[in-house]
């Protein structure tokens, strides 16, 4: 898959990304709304890579592909589509600290969903996130999420605030 926007491409993993997914995965914002993203070392980061390279071409698994800048040919982050319970899909994404605030995220997914959607077989996405995650909330909202709940509920197994938001095909 090979996705490109003004900035953007968005591609598959290659091995040789693990230093950049490692160094992208430490900051605070990952480390507070999706710890079980953070890789403490190269190592761990190239396990996961070749995990996620396994996925491609199947629609069992989580699809994550990785964020490069076109300017500066720089791995900035991932988006990702994982499947839920009951043929639902959920988007991710996460645009590393020194990159945010440029409009990387609402670019990266506006582009991603419509693509992946029919790669997957979906009519809706399902966006959410912790609701103190006001930019997270933000870029779904940018991307044309429709708010459907806002409350306590279920985050990573935790019951928590949160935020849920539908786009539709």
């Amino acid at each position: 898959m090979k996705i490109e926007t003004d900035r953007l491409i968005i591609t598959e993993f290659t091995m040789d990304m693990a230093k950049d997914v490692h160094i992208n995965s430490l900051d605070e914002d990952n480390r507070r709304f999706v710890p079980d993203e953070v890789f403490e070392t190269i190592d761990e980061a190239a396990e996961t890579i070749e995990f996620l390279m396994s996925q491609y071409g199947n629609t069992t698994g989580p699809l994550v592909y990785p964020v490069i800048t076109k300017k500066e040919n720089e791995n900035i982050g991932y988006v990702q589509m994982v499947p839920m319970d009951d043929g639902i899909w959920e988007i991710g994404y996460h645009i590393a600290k020194k990159y945010t605030k440029n409009g990387y995220a609402t670019e990266a997914v506006k582009a991603f969903m419509p693509v992946v959607a029919k790669e997957v077989g979906t009519n809706e996405i399902h966006g959410i996130c912790l609701s103190e995650n006001v930019a997270s909330k933000h870029v779904l909202k940018k991307c044309g999420f429709e708010t459907v709940f806002e409350g306590m509920g279920d985050y990573q197994g935790e019951n928590c605030d949160i935020y849920k938001g539908i786009w539709k095909l």
